[in-house]
């Protein structure tokens, strides 16, 4: 699978992201010029564990950004559906309880977790609306919803050239540090084709959340979308 306009097929996905296991950080920290760490305090933040709440931290990966709610004294859960990933976090943080899950169909009772986030995975989902609607319905009463996605840069002229970046120095860039450079040629056009900010409020809003809200981070190349169940 190299293009975003094209079926997200589970299969497919799955593959890419068992091929880009390996690297996967390594990769994501040059690709980000090393602004994945802020971005996942920024998450951290949103979500304010407090020592004994439950989350969910979906399409997880190898845990990274799950090992600060332990350091917190949550108990969190992490969730990925690629089992290249799961096995590389496996390796690296054995104390994590790593569940293997497709989002759009979890394996876990209603109203299970304190709060729910999912960073850079919720546009790999073969239906957006669907994962949304059962990150809802595994989120107790209250409880909070966290998505940590690429977006739409604020400042025009910015953008033009996020895009060019995307789309021309992201792939070189890849093929130098990743495992299977070419999924992330995939990952650039979905990263063009995601909603804007505005957008992807409004599918989380009909799905069920209330109080949904977005910050911007790094003028938007990222955005911080959190709402309650």
């Amino acid at each position: 699978m190299a293009r975003a306009e094209l079926d997200k097929q589970p299969s497919d996905v799955r593959r890419m992201f068992d091929a880009v296991a390996k690297r996967y950080d390594v990769t994501n920290d040059v690709l980000s010029l090393g602004q994945d760490r802020r971005w996942r305090r920024d998450v951290h933040r949103a979500i304010d564990p407090q020592p004994g709440d439950l989350v969910l931290d979906l399409a997880a990966g190898t845990g990274t950004s799950s090992a600060p709610f332990v350091s917190a004294g949550a108990v969190v859960v992490p969730c990925d559906f690629s089992l290249g990933m799961l096995q590389v976090g496996k390796a690296n943080r054995p104390h994590l309880p790593f569940v293997a899950g497709d989002a759009t169909n979890l394996p876990f009772a209603d109203d299970s977790f304190d709060a729910v986030t999912i960073s850079f995975g919720l546009r790999n989902v073969v239906d957006t609306a669907a994962a949304l609607a059962e990150m809802h319905r595994v989120t107790r009463p209250g409880g909070t919803l966290v998505i940590c996605e690429f977006s739409h840069p604020t400042w025009a002229p910015f953008r033009t050239v996020y895009v060019e970046y995307l789309m021309r120095a992201l792939p070189p860039v890849a093929e130098a540090v990743s495992s299977s450079p070419d999924a992330y040629v995939y990952l650039a056009e979905s990263i063009r084709a995601w909603p804007d900010q505005a957008g992807l409020a409004q599918l989380v809003a009909e799905a069920g959340w209330s109080s949904v809200e977005w910050r911007n981070l790094s003028g938007g190349i990222v955005a911080l979308h959190r709402a309650t169940a």
